[in-house]
């Protein structure tokens, strides 16, 4: 059974069982150190934690994973990957157990066609119910099912969802070691399918706090592990995708697979990190020095070394993409779309690398020369072949591993960290003093910024400079993060709340991304950017364009900012001054003097009063002038703003009139509706609210339309009667509830009654001992105060068993603390029998453990305590 028919055949047996197939999305990171887009099951974590509503109650998928923490091994095992595949079927709150196992059992048996009697299963140490299922329901045979710990509980390493799991692994016979089963030997018996049971919550890796509101499933299989299996290999590297990618690699290095170890290992890293980088690439991520473009970059040029060391003298990164899509493409569709772009991008970067091996190289060979066997290479020489020949920490050391020296990563990372420094403190920003020394030095000396952006939304420039990281350059290369500086620029600069622009800068050799617009140092504008393609450079004329849907809703914000600035001040009063704000793209938000919460009448009138003015349409104009005639003007100054001697100033209609050097609209209902959506406290005297304008305020309401329609339906009335059904709901709630709480009462006291009845008496004291099996601490406590009220004298210990834990909890009545008795020493003889501990409280004492099963004899423990201390008295 090939990969494919594999997928096929996972995919369309859960189909059957009432399962929606999700798209494979971008590379999921399995591990930390794999800084790669997070998708596939990261968002199905609020389904677990129940915030969402899933959009389906059953899911399978074939998903795309990365992993790095192995990449080191990558290439000297038969089973370690980068990227591999991995299958899952999900049930949000809908099956669990019962059926997750048997439909395991049943596709790796019947569906695959494996035999059951190389299938060995195990179990977390605590879960008897999956035991069960497997050998009573599955009916497998007892002896090839074993309990684990650890191993058998599966969590993200992160705080959120966790539960136990029950994994499946195949014997690939007495040849690849000893017999016994996983916990003997991993190597022999492989784990092909891991079915999480998803229930428990964890505040850190295995610290259960809680249960998740509903029993979920989430399990998977490595598609490269089961093809080892169903394909008859011995390593994944033989499998028929894998095994494709490393015969191009055959072809272009000369070089044989399965003819010497050495050679072995790089072309299994060929096949590996070809993959991976295809398929990073796909996924827009660039080769950069950062974060994920860190991770494509690495994995690029290690597989760029291992070529050149098995003779590859032409680029081996198109064999390996070429490979990789025709491999996969039936799989993953947009490879083969895509297959031009991965291409170009693969190759510059292959190109690049290939300029300075031979010279990093070269260097290396030169430092290792006077060295011992096994001495340490220093730091500053991996530093440099980093810095300067683009060496990857880790190649540098792989090359040192392979000829037996170490690096002194010491002194590597305490220079990296220097760097790092320097870096910040020049590429430091935001304006005036903040700024440092050496990063002005950089841009002090460039003419103004001419700003364009308040009539034009594209236009042309002159690249006046260029800053990576920190120092001047006059070439920014593909994939290089940059910022550029242009003569003029549509590109607003972030000031005043507002954010900066994003767009595109193009030249007649590149193009820069550009993700965000600062200013440098007052009235120079920073684009910082990625080139995306090709390279530019100093002296370039340049092409400028702001992304113009972005900056329209950012306009409609900002002119909404001074609307709600104007509301505010009419109906809280004069008072109200802005203190701070955030004009974005999706949200603006308003810090604004007040001394206390606005109340929700309040808030309305404000609202009210902000789409009043929209609807008038009225015109917003922007003047220049000086900073004297705007205060004449009666022009309110926004907060954090610095104003020179010539000013700008914008009115709205004839009622609000501010200082603002922002983006804004022409007329008011351009605003479209203004939607307040929080209001809050941000310190002493300072409250904040957050708006939704245009199409995102008009959806925020249709969202609350719908929450209503909803309601309604679920409340069997019509929209309008939404608020008199949920009342009367409310009031029937609460007589309900009363009604209940009173039969508890009477039934409490009944039950006091009756343990009084059957109460001790010990030299005037009352002890009464009391094992009321599945009630709560709260009700246990409710019946000890009942019984306390109604002695005089004397001690009163309760006991329950609530879903396996035991609950505790003494009295001493004041007389008997006086006396030296305590309630918690009694408790606390009680709790370590149940294997847990409580409190110390003399007069009323809590305590309990997760032994419930022992609460019995825990109690006897407890009355003899009581005994003893009531024969002293």
């Amino acid at each position: 059974m090939n990969s494919q028919e594999i997928r096929k055949t996972f995919e369309s047996f859960f189909a059957e069982r009432g399962h929606t197939v999700v798209p494979s999305a971008s590379l999921i990171p399995i591990d930390p150190t794999l800084l790669l887009t997070v998708a596939g099951m990261v968002p199905f974590k609020p389904y677990l934690l129940g915030e969402e509503v899933p959009p389906y109650l059953r899911a399978v998928s074939v998903q795309k994973c990365g992993r790095t923490a192995d990449i080191d091994i990558v290439g000297t095992t038969a089973r370690h990957l980068t990227l591999f595949e991995m299958l899952g079927n999900f049930s949000f709150g809908d099956y669990f157990k019962e059926k997750a196992i048997p439909w395991a059992y049943e596709l790796v048996t019947d569906g695959l066609g494996l035999d059951p009697e190389r299938l060995w299963f195990t179990v977390h140490n605590s879960d008897d119910e999956a035991a069960e299922i497997w050998i009573d329901d599955v009916g497998i045979n007892p002896n090839r099912l074993q309990r684990m710990d650890k191993d058998n509980f599966w969590q993200m390493g992160v705080p959120g969802p966790c539960g136990p799991s029950s994994e499946i692994f195949f014997d690939k016979g007495p040849e690849h070691g000893l017999d016994g089963g996983p916990e003997v030997d991993d190597e022999r018996f492989m784990e092909i399918w891991n079915l999480v049971f998803m229930q428990n919550v964890q505040d850190e890796p295995y610290h259960v706090v809680g249960d998740l509101p509903a029993k979920n499933i989430d399990t998977g299989a490595g598609l490269e592990r089961l093809a080892t299996v169903l394909q008859g290999v011995d390593s994944v590297f033989k499998t028929d995708e894998l095994r494709s990618v490393i015969a191009a690699a055959e072809e272009a290095t000369g070089a044989r697979f399965e003819s010497d170890e050495r050679s072995d290992v790089s072309l299994r890293i060929l096949g590996d990190h070809g993959r991976a980088v295809t398929f990073l690439i796909a996924d827009k991520v660039v080769p950069s020095n950062e974060g994920r473009g860190y991770v494509l970059r690495r994995l690029l040029r290690r597989a760029v070394r291992h070529g050149v060391l098995l003779g590859a003298k032409d680029n081996i990164m198109p064999v390996l993409v070429n490979a990789t899509v025709d491999a996969m493409s039936e799989a993953y569709p947009d490879l083969a779309d895509k297959r031009d772009a991965i291409l170009e991008m693969a190759e510059r970067e292959e190109g690049r690398f290939r300029r300075t091996l031979e010279s990093g190289h070269r260097l290396l060979d030169e430092a290792l020369e006077p060295l011992a066997d096994g001495a340490t290479l220093a730091g500053d020489v991996a530093f440099k072949l980093h810095d300067t020949h683009g060496f990857p920490r880790e190649l540098t050391q792989e090359i040192l591993a392979e000829r037996g020296f170490r690096l002194d990563l010491e002194e590597f990372e305490r220079m990296m960290d220097a760097q790092k420094e320097q870096a910040r403190a020049n590429y430091k920003s935001g304006g005036g003093s903040e700024i440092s020394d050496e990063y002005r030095a950089l841009v002090r000396d460039l003419d103004g910024t001419d700003f364009i952006g308040y009539d034009a939304e594209a236009g042309t420039a002159r690249v006046l400079s260029l800053v990576r990281e920190g120092d001047p350059i006059e070439r920014a290369e593909e994939g290089q993060d940059v910022e550029l500086f242009l003569n003029r620029t549509p590109f607003y600069a972030e000031s005043g709340g507002q954010v900066g622009d994003t767009g595109v800068i193009r030249t007649e050799t590149g193009i820069i991304e550009v993700g965000d617009t600062q200013l440098a140092i007052p009235g120079v504008h920073g684009h910082r950017g990625t080139v995306t393609a090709g390279h530019v450079q100093v002296g370039q004329d340049a092409e400028t364009s702001i992304a113009r849907t972005r900056r329209e809703r950012i306009r409609k914000n900002h002119s909404g900012t001074h609307l709600l600035h104007w509301a505010l001040r009419e109906v809280l009063g004069e008072h109200v001054h802005q203190e701070g704000s955030l004009v974005a793209e999706n949200r603006l938000r308003f810090d604004f003097s007040h001394f206390k919460a606005v109340e929700p009448d309040e808030l309305l009138g404000i609202e009210q009063a902000v789409n009043e003015r929209v609807v008038e349409n009225a015109g917003v104009t922007t003047i220049e002038t000086s900073k004297d005639e705007a205060e004449r003007m009666g022009a309110l100054a926004f907060f954090g703003d610095k104003y020179g001697e010539r000013v700008r100033v914008v009115q709205t209609g004839d009622y609000s009139t501010e200082f603002c050097g922002g983006t804004h609209v022409h007329t008011t209902g351009q605003i479209g509706p203004l939607v307040l959506v929080s209001e809050g406290s941000v310190a002493a005297n300072t409250r904040r609210v957050e708006a939704l304008t245009g199409v995102a305020g008009y959806e925020h309401l249709i969202g609350i339309r719908n929450q209503l329609r909803d309601t309604a339906s679920m409340l069997r009335v019509q929209e309008g009667g939404v608020v008199d059904a949920a009342r009367n709901l409310t009031l029937r709630l609460k007589d309900q509830e009363e009604r209940i709480a009173d039969f508890e009462a009477e039934a409490r006291t009944e039950t006091a009654g009756n343990v009084l009845d059957g109460a001790e008496e010990h030299n005037g004291h009352t002890l009464v001992v009391v094992n009321q099996d599945g009630a709560s601490p709260d009700e246990l406590r409710a019946l000890a105060f009942q019984i306390r009220d109604r002695i005089s004298s004397g001690i009163g210990v309760f006991g329950s068993n609530v879903g396996g834990k035991a609950a505790l909890l003494a009295f001493a009545t004041d007389d008997l603390v006086a006396a030296g008795i305590s309630a918690g020493e009694i408790t606390g003889a009680a709790a370590r029998v149940v294997g847990g501990g409580g409190s110390r409280d003399p007069e009323l004492a809590q305590a309990g453990g997760p032994k419930g099963d022992e609460i019995e004899a825990a109690l006897e423990v407890a009355r003899d305590a009581a005994r003893t201390a009531l024969q002293g008295v």
